[in-house]
């Protein structure tokens, strides 16, 4: 009979099944990564705080993602690194570092979908509703928008794991490259019915209120593009609007691809690729989309690079 008060608090760690000739290539491959993550994402969120020119509803929202990318990205990352280059049996973990680590990990995918959502509502009012912008995009509303994104993905995810912490562990292996939610339910020998129930409501609820919001604005926002003849509108919302979609489309493609893949055991190692895919690819194109398609943005730098241009501009008399 299996024991079900075994509880160990250190936990090993599965990770990336890599061939010792890949360990290095992947290993600076995911390093390049994290930096390039890092410095677009501090180097974005900064410039929306320091130039009054981006105090506006659109960046102050959008500021979130970038936040939420590095939150997500320091806890993530550099533990992976770290693993990589060690051999399976030293990969260990303590389970409060493990359950941070889940905890993060949910967050940070929960929060991507919620700021989305604000974001949509943003650019639904900015199109749809011109004339009455100011009035209900007020910083009140800001603030309020952007509680609301991080404390419902708190609330969430804090129910995911509360349920998962409370059950009996038989286990200490967790098969995955980090920890997540089921790789820790997966360790209990206890029952894990009102877990699976509830992870299942969790994603159906968040994905179908993220879908509905993004079908229900993008439609409106069409209709009222179809409808009008204001060419600086059309241009504005095309701009704008295909950004958000860009990333909103890339972000759920890799979050669908990990879900599909846990149907199919023998895919185990696509699966772990794309967990970890999951947390660059979306935070690597965000900065960039967003830096390209902002006209602030540009502004910000080109002004930057005129000034740098100008100052060894001496004359000798």
């Amino acid at each position: 009979m299996e024991n079900y008060t075994y509880n160990s608090l250190t936990l090993q760690l599965e990770g990336l099944n890599v061939s010792k000739k890949w360990i290095y290539p992947v290993f600076l491959s995911i390093l390049f990564s994290y930096l390039f993550i890092m410095v677009t994402n501090v180097g974005i969120a900064a410039l929306v705080f320091i130039d009054k020119n981006l105090h506006q509803p659109m960046y102050l929202l959008f500021c979130n993602l970038p936040i939420n990318d590095i939150l997500g990205n320091s806890i993530l990352l550099p533990r992976l690194l770290v693993d990589i280059l060690l051999p399976p049996s030293e990969r260990l973990i303590s389970y409060y570092e493990c359950v941070v680590q889940a905890f993060t990990t949910h967050m940070f995918g929960t929060t991507s979908h919620t700021v989305l959502m604000i974001m949509a509502f943003d650019r639904y009012v900015a199109i749809c509703k011109p004339l009455h912008y100011t009035a209900i995009m007020t910083n009140k509303m800001v603030m309020k928008l952007t509680v609301s994104a991080w404390g419902v993905a708190f609330v969430l995810v804090g129910i995911l794991l509360g349920l998962t912490i409370r059950l009996n562990r038989c286990r200490s292996i967790i098969m995955n490259p980090y920890c997540d939610n089921a790789s820790l339910f997966k360790l209990s020998c206890d029952s894990v019915f009102i877990n699976n129930v509830y992870g299942i409501t969790f994603t159906v609820v968040l994905l179908t209120s993220s879908i509905g919001t993004m079908v229900l604005t993008y439609t409106n926002i069409t209709v009222v593009c179809l409808t009008s003849k204001n060419k600086s509108l059309n241009s504005k919302a095309l701009r704008t609007c295909s950004t958000h979609l860009v990333v909103y489309l890339i972000m759920v493609f890799n979050g669908m691809s990990i879900i599909t893949l846990h149907r199919f055991p023998h895919y185990s190692d696509y699966r772990k690729l794309c967990t970890i895919l999951f947390h660059i690819i979306p935070c690597s194109i965000n900065p960039i989309i967003y830096g390209v398609q902002s006209k602030e943005i540009k502004k910000f730098f080109s002004k930057s690079f005129k000034s740098k241009k100008t100052l060894p501009s001496f004359h000798q008399s």
